[in-house]
């Protein structure tokens, strides 16, 4: 499956031309020779740097891509080179990808993009402090979020605007394997899983998410911490990584930010309470200088309460997959699975 079977991006001529402005470097980022293959790439494109000038760091915080920040000391510049994971071109689209960034850094919401090479990006770095989940709902960083939040709902990008969420997931689903090679998450999902049972609950899930009309708009969809970014002034927050931005309902990414609040070992007592939402839903409605009377604050509660069952589901038919696919040492099986329990016992509380 390739990306333009995927969204058929580039068939639009202007879409096409937009990647093709975008310099690209006929070259490959091995994991096994990540800062030498860095090194290079650096210097094609850029041409005055000096090997002698330029530091490397791996960041690895992330479990999907390779990412080595670049530091140019003599010229105080950093950027950052992402070497994307094995086969995640079958999860993500990389020509929507670049679309969205590229259609971002040109409304000031996400740095430039300078090159393109055969497995990944180069692209400006945000200087700041990354968040840790038991921060993003802290008194300093969630009225930041939220604000940020809803300035990324108004952003507007080129294309079609039609709510890619269900799509994403039946396509996501066809993908799943009927087997795995590694025996233990085999016998996990063997144990756990039925297709025709996920097939059923999808279905389930649109029409009970349909009813409740959640306006559609820009979604970054991966809201975790590592993905949040607090300015050096400590007075706003940046948002990067835009793998899975795509148009979406308002309410799937608010919930799936708030399922992030339990990192990567879903512990989701740290899930914020009532009170605590209704305080943030406040800041962003202001935000976008809409009602944020009670009612208003009641329905937009009740319309993210639900979509934590699909935040649940996405992620965890994307572990479903990785867990096929993915060289990187993540347990990614025992993560759907925590997915799905957490989607089962909220689904339970809620039609309760």
């Amino acid at each position: 499956m390739t990306n333009s079977q995927l969204s058929g991006t580039t068939s639009d001529p202007d879409s096409a031309a937009l990647i093709q402005a975008i310099p690209r470097v006929a070259t490959t980022v091995r994991d096994s020779a990540l800062f030498e293959d860095a090194r290079t790439l650096l210097l094609q494109v850029f041409e005055t740097w000096k090997e002698d000038d330029i530091n490397l760091k791996e960041c690895k915080e992330g479990i999907t891509n390779k990412l080595v920040m670049c530091i140019n000391k003599t010229k105080d510049t950093t950027v950052l080179i992402r070497a994307y994971g094995k086969n995640t071109d079958f999860i993500i689209d990389r020509n929507s990808e670049l679309l969205n960034m590229i259609g971002l850094a040109r409304i000031g919401m996400c740095p430039p993009v300078y090159a393109r090479f055969d497995n990944g990006l180069m692209y400006g770095f945000i200087p700041g402090t990354v968040a840790k989940p038991e921060e993003m709902g802290n008194e300093l960083w969630a009225p930041l979020i939220a604000q940020k939040l809803a300035e990324w709902s108004q952003i507007s990008l080129p294309g079609s605007n039609a709510p890619q969420l269900f799509p994403t997931l039946r396509r996501w689903m066809r993908d799943i394997p009927k087997s795995y090679k590694d025996p233990k998450a085999n016998d996990t999902f063997r144990s756990y899983f039925s297709m025709e049972k996920l097939s059923s609950e999808l279905a389930e899930l649109d029409s009970l998410l349909t009813k409740l009309n959640s306006p559609v708009v820009f979604a970054h969809n991966d809201l975790l911490s590592g993905n949040i970014i607090m300015s050096e002034s400590k007075d706003q927050v940046f948002f990067i990584d835009y793998e899975y931005g795509m148009y979406n309902h308002r309410a799937f990414d608010i919930a799936n930010h708030f399922n992030e609040y339990a990192g990567f070992e879903c512990d989701y007592t740290r899930y914020p309470t009532k009170e605590t939402q209704l305080k943030w839903f406040k800041i962003y409605l202001d935000t976008l200088g809409q009602d944020s009377g009670e009612a208003a604050l009641e329905a937009l509660y009740k319309e993210v309460s639900f979509f934590q069952l699909a935040s649940h589901f996405y992620w965890g038919i994307w572990g479903l997959i990785q867990a096929a696919i993915s060289d990187i040492d993540f347990d990614y099986m025992e993560y759907a699975k925590m997915r799905f329990e957490q989607y089962y016992k909220i689904k339970s509380q809620l039609l309760a």
